[in-house]
């Protein structure tokens, strides 16, 4: 399909919202020359400007006999704002384009054009401007084309995201740990991750590395005055590690780093047959308060499918045996879309989850990431259609609000079945704080091992610098000097302020 651009560039957004309409088209922009080609599927998006309003003009021959043309106006141009004009026309381009597609393939795409990772920032933004529910709502179903139901859900997690978000101490910050060890590669994962047979060799050396990084960290920590409030220990799986390896790991983090001002610190064990009692225990000696246990399913054959080694019973035995030891936070993920799972499968799934009671449910929907095995082989697998995704969605969310439980946070990924949502629901008051930390960019984020991405928030000068550790964990253990040194550009990025400090 060629696709041709007249008055302006957003080639990044169209491509974006075409992929939606047109998932098994080529997408190729032209030139208007070689865009009338007779029997050939094509779209022209116009803009124009005539000093008053905005006009765009969308045109798609996708067959010969579905001609579609929307033009969308906009008459309240702020032209002294540039970045504001540029985001109108772009919005404007989308909306057009998506409302022209809408008419020549009749697919249902709830969010609309809203392409992003976090629609609830643009809550938060409204809410600060002194938006009531009525006028964002309007925004998000009028300029975003966003069904009601959705716009609902974000504006929902947005204000219990603005609870949590009003207590945040200006100095608080984050700290993440990653642990890039699994005992096998999930099908869809595209994460940091590397099966522990291939890697055991490297595994003691990378927390060798790993604890000099947290030694460097806790210098920055105390020259910036900064106070942790929240640790996530994530992967990978994190429990994979042995006992001593995860004794050795937290003694050094806890020995290091100020852990007074910590409210929430979350270790994933999402590996059921990774989890054993010696280890729970551990984990609760050092004053562990979450536990993450991930089945993603309750049935054998769909956990067989996606490379997992463990039952739907062994699921159900590591939660017992992690309340047993004491834990009263735990969360536990599942997905919505998995490769031949059909809507009553995953209703199961959901049931079977919410018996168990856990404090936090966390939906995620299949997302087909070009660093996965799915992808690479995604003509093996029947991946289950956008509306039964929703349908999947839908009833979660109902189903679980019928249990006392709410959506708290809420975050999107490229390549996301039905360019649907992520959503964490929990009970009253067990909000994950780091999660709303990291989708939000309210607090800053220091990330310690492979792969890890830093995130120094300046609310001052909204301002965000990112500090990106290596991927492969063999650089990763052989460059760690680098990598603490790297660390240093939080100095540089807060200077001033460091300055009045000192």
């Amino acid at each position: 399909m060629k696709i041709c651009l007249i008055n302006h560039n957003f080639e990044y957004a169209i491509r974006h919202i075409a992929y939606l309409f047109f998932p098994n088209e080529k997408i190729q922009f032209v030139d208007r020359k070689y865009i009338k080609q007779e029997n050939e599927p094509y779209i022209e998006s116009v803009l124009r400007d005539d000093g008053v309003a905005i006009s765009v003009l969308t045109t798609i021959m996708y067959t010969q006999h579905a001609n579609a043309c929307i033009s969308q106006r906009h008459k309240t141009v702020d032209r002294d704002n540039k970045c504001g004009y540029d985001r109108l026309c772009r919005d404007i381009v989308k909306l057009s384009f998506f409302e022209a597609a809408t008419k020549v393939k009749h697919v249902n795409i709830p969010w609309g054009i809203l392409t992003g990772i976090r629609p609830t920032k643009i809550v938060h933004k409204l809410f600060e401007e002194g938006k009531e529910y009525r006028d964002i709502k309007k925004v998000f179903e009028e300029r975003y084309a966003v069904n009601e139901r959705k716009a609902d859900l974000a504006i929902e997690v947005a204000q219990h995201e603005k609870r949590i978000l009003t207590q945040l101490k200006r100095r608080s910050i984050g700290i993440y740990i990653s642990i890039p060890f699994c005992p096998t590669r999930c099908l869809y994962c595209s994460f940091v991750s590397n099966a522990v047979h291939k890697m055991k060799d490297f595994i003691e050396p990378y927390i060798d590395a790993l604890e000099q990084e947290i030694m460097h960290t806790k210098n920055i920590i105390q020259d910036m005055g900064w106070q942790v409030e929240s640790v996530y220990i994530g992967g990978g799986t994190p429990t994979v590690l042995s006992p001593y390896l995860l004794d050795k790991l937290l003694n050094t983090l806890c020995n290091n780093i100020d852990m007074r001002e910590v409210k929430e610190f979350t270790v994933e064990a999402g590996r059921p047959d990774t989890i054993d009692e010696e280890k729970l225990r551990i984990l609760y000696n050092y004053r562990v308060n979450r536990l993450s246990i991930n089945p993603q399913t309750m049935h054998d054959t769909t956990l067989k499918v996606i490379g997992r080694n463990h039952s739907k019973d062994e699921i159900i035995h590591s939660f017992a045996l992690a309340r047993n030891v004491g834990f009263k936070n735990i969360n536990m993920d599942v997905i919505a879309g998995l490769p031949g799972e059909t809507e009553d499968m995953f209703k199961h799934t959901i049931k079977e989850i919410e018996r168990l009671s856990p404090e936090n449910i966390t939906v995620h929907t299949m997302s087909v990431k070009r660093a996965s095995r799915l992808h690479e082989k995604i003509g093996e697998y029947t991946l289950v259609h956008s509306d039964i995704v929703n349908n999947m969605l839908m009833f979660s969310q109902q189903f679980l609000k019928d249990k006392n439980m709410f959506p708290y946070y809420m975050y999107r990924q490229k390549n996301i079945l039905g360019n649907l949502e992520n959503v964490g629901y929990c009970k009253p008051n067990f909000e994950c704080i780091y999660n709303i930390k990291i989708m939000e960019e309210k607090n800053s984020i220091i990330a310690l091992g492979s792969g890890a991405v830093t995130k120094i928030v300046d609310l001052d000068d909204s301002r965000i610098e990112r500090i990106f550790n290596l991927k492969d964990v063999r650089e990763y253990i052989n460059r760690i000097e680098e990598m603490m040194l790297n660390k240093n550009k939080i100095y540089n990025f807060l200077y001033a302020r460091y300055k009045e400090m000192k």
